[in-house]
């Protein structure tokens, strides 16, 4: 007999923010400790398309899948938290794709003049897509975002509910993640936001099966009887979700709880046995390093740090893999501008890093940032625009072209030094229209950037415009720039190939790509770039 696919549906009540996305990414991660085969899905309550035009101060950071999807920064938390998991554009989706798929649909007479509705219509388009995500996998851990009585929720939560009563009890579960705060002033915990949480879930028909408490404390087992009583939970579905020290310690205290024990009973699974010591060794090495080092990242979303999550996480794994702890100082690169600011904050810090980003608000900044960098023999890494503030900071005052620039910020300069893809020229429609995804780079042998990969081919996932312009490549590099890796692929139409890596050779380390590495770093596999950046940032720092 096949066996059942098996869903978990993770809501959240209360008030947003509560980690939907990790409770989901460490329950896939222990799910895969007991050899289960697991894939993840994102359901957006937004009309946007996709996050790719959003404002990340808004909405956090964009994440770029290896096929190029443009989606939301929780399916980072997935692929970082897993190692078998390989997403695509089908584990995250949105109302606003939900409803042009039906609207379309409907144009072209595929409900033979029916009534287009909520029900039947959007909620069998969103559990066609669920479906759909699940493919191969023994079971479906999928998301609900937003909040449990959102307006924009409802769809989602509809269709969810009725999958228990067509895929069978033991083949559905509801966690459901909420809030326990606790009243400094009446000292004590309140259970009365989960309870009316869990009420609300009810009335939009679905019953809880699992209940994970945000606290900042242990739940008493008193407290956890009550809410489960006062839920119409019995005894042993309620569970602690203790604020962490870090997200990896999240998936051990989960098991810790019971958690996964309780999942696989509830669906009726026959697993291995967990093997949670790697992730006890990640612990171990967070909680316990032996170094500590200091990195100024320079960018222009420095008031939300979720505008650089997936940077500041590979960041942290790249001081896993050096023992290290690694401490973020986050400068606003129109403070840049000023030179005592400068001094003053880029003086304190043992390696500087440069993040993506678009738009001309800080150039300036990051700029005299990397010259700093440069001219200080400060260990440095320049992602994405940050590679190419790094080119255009040398053009200007290594190779003497003083208006060097970038068509993105004046098209007018006599040397744009980094200029328009030419598959970029032209183009109208702002969304998805990138270079995205995952592309082959071709690494020089003896530089710094084959050393940190300790092999010449390579692949990383990109979101970018604008290329270094091949013009000028010969001449920059005949004043001692190097380019260190190169994209041939037969889908570009740039001659010579694209340069995806710079670095400069009487340099501790100054390194740029034109990719987004922290795409693929994961803490049980921290990414060679920040690994080897970490390592230059303490080198320098000792020395």
């Amino acid at each position: 007999m096949a066996k059942s696919k098996k869903f978990i549906f993770i809501t959240g009540g209360v008030v947003s923010s509560l980690g939907k996305g990790l409770a989901g990414a460490s329950i896939a991660a222990l799910l895969e400790s007991r050899g289960v085969q697991v894939t993840l899905l994102k359901m957006d309550p937004y009309i946007n398309v996709d996050p790719g035009t959003m404002n990340p101060t808004q909405h956090g950071e964009v994440f770029v899948l290896e096929d190029g999807t443009e989606c939301d920064l929780d399916l980072g938390h997935y692929e970082r938290f897993t190692s078998g998991v390989q997403l695509s554009k089908k584990n995250n989706f949105t109302t606003g794709q939900v409803y042009d798929t039906v609207i379309q649909n409907e144009r072209k007479g595929k409900y033979l003049g029916q009534t287009v509705q909520v029900i039947p219509h959007i909620t069998d388009e969103i559990k066609r897509r669920i479906h759909d995500a699940a493919g191969s996998a023994d079971v479906a851990i999928v998301e609900v975002g937003g909040t449990v009585g959102d307006i924009e929720s409802l769809p989602f939560i509809e269709a969810i509910r009725q999958m228990k009563f067509e895929m069978g009890r033991e083949n559905v579960l509801y966690v459901h993640l909420t809030l326990v705060p606790y009243i400094a002033a009446a000292g004590e915990l309140k259970t009365k936001p989960t309870q009316h949480s869990v009420a609300q879930l009810r009335h939009e028909g679905i019953e809880a099966d699992i209940l994970l408490c945000r606290t900042d404390r242990p739940l008493s087992e008193e407290i956890k009887n009550k809410i489960g009583l006062f839920c119409n939970l019995e005894k042993g579905r309620v569970f602690t979700a203790e604020d962490a020290d870090t997200i990896y310690d999240v998936p051990q205290k989960l098991h810790t709880e019971g958690v996964d024990d309780k999942i696989v009973e509830l669906l009726n699974m026959w697993t291995s046995k967990p093997n949670v010591s790697p992730w006890a060794d990640i612990s171990q090495k967070i909680h316990n390093p032996k170094h500590e080092v200091r990195i100024g990242v320079v960018g222009k979303y420095v008031e939300l740090k979720e505008s650089y999550k997936s940077l500041n996480e590979a960041l942290f794994h790249g001081g896993i893999a050096n023992h290290a702890k690694v401490k973020l100082d986050f400068i606003d690169a129109e403070d840049m501008m000023k030179e005592a600011k400068l001094e003053e904050m880029l003086s304190r810090v043992d390696g500087i890093l440069v993040p993506g980003g678009f738009g001309s608000r800080g150039i300036e900044g990051k700029i005299a940032a990397a010259r700093y960098a440069r001219e200080n023999k400060k260990p440095f890494f320049g992602i994405c625009l940050g590679m190419q503030i790094a080119v255009i900071e040398y053009a200007r005052n290594v190779v003497g072209w003083k208006d060097a620039n970038s068509a993105e910020f004046d098209p007018n300069s006599s040397h744009l030094v980094i200029d328009f893809m030419e598959e970029q020229r032209g183009l109208e429609k702002m969304g998805g229209t990138m270079r995205l995804g995952a592309w082959d780079c071709e690494l020089v042998t003896g530089t710094q950037a084959f050393a940190a990969y300790k092999k010449s081919q390579i692949s990383e996932r990109h979101r970018h415009r604008y290329e270094v312009n091949n013009t000028y490549r010969d001449e920059i590099a005949g004043k001692g720039m190097i380019f260190s890796g190169f994209c041939r692929d037969n889908r570009l139409s740039t001659k010579g190939g694209l340069v995806e890596m710079i670095e400069l050779k009487d340099h501790p380390y100054f390194v740029g790509c034109q990719f987004h590495p922290e795409f693929k770093s994961k803490p049980l596999a921290p990414h060679p770039l920040f690994g080897s950046f970490v390592a230059a940032a303490l080198s320098t720092k000792k020395k």
